[in-house]
């Protein structure tokens, strides 16, 4: 899941993004509402969480010229702002919820989850491919009813590779799917851990050729 993180601290902004990382999101940081827009004209985010009093664009304006441009990902207002007017304001320019600073982490956490839940159509509880099964929600991966104990990245690519099925996946893309924009690796560590995630898949039963490498283009299932 990929979410994008609009917040002027620059402090704040740094320790949730190491908050929703370690919850195993996929987090960009944009430190203006101009920069947001641009960042959200790019790439599909899951769900945007945003300050109201930003510089360049604020929070409002940028919620509505999501909505105005038919963007229906979840967005969550976080702002100092506690008023019934200010929540008014904030909901009925876009917001699907409104949590007021300081707040608990771990509620907005779990807020993060509703509204992600919430923003799926019939979310699958889990992912198979042949004898593999990938459960999203607990993480949970087996082969042959066999665990594998994967990395954040080795799941995130496979989880990746599970909901496109055949489709071939570039490294690019892969890199965008997964990697924050700010500090993308190289394109030879996701041939890395897709090495590190065979080896795994292998040893427990997995044919060598269950992830098939599609020369000059990516990678796909077998």
């Amino acid at each position: 899941m990929r979410i994008l993180l609009v917040e002027d601290d620059h402090h704040l902004a740094a320790s949730l993004s190491e908050a929703l990382e370690a919850q195993r999101y996929t987090v960009d940081v944009a430190h203006d509402g101009d920069i947001a827009w641009q960042q959200m004209t790019l790439l599909s985010y899951d769900l945007m969480l945003m300050d109201i009093t930003l510089p360049q664009v604020d929070g409002l304006t940028l919620c509505q010229r999501l909505r105005s441009h038919g963007v229906v990902s979840p967005v969550l207002m976080l702002t100092a702002r506690d008023t019934s007017g200010d929540k008014v304001a904030g909901l009925d320019a876009g917001a699907d919820a409104y949590m007021v600073k300081p707040f608990d982490l771990s509620e907005l956490i779990a807020q993060i989850r509703a509204l992600l839940r919430r923003g799926q159509m019939a979310p699958p509880t889990t992912l198979q491919w042949e004898l593999l099964q990938l459960n999203p929600t607990t993480y949970d991966v087996t082969y042959q009813d066999i665990p594998i104990r994967l990395t954040p990245k080795e799941f995130a690519i496979l989880e990746l590779l599970l909901r496109h099925g055949r489709r071939v996946l570039s490294r690019h893309f892969i890199l965008e799917s997964i990697w924050q924009l700010d500090d993308p690796p190289g394109e030879e560590t996701v041939k890395a851990h897709l090495k590190a995630l065979r080896q795994k898949l292998c040893k427990a039963g997995a044919p060598k050729n269950f992830i098939e490498t599609m020369h000059g283009l990516g990678y796909r299932l077998n």
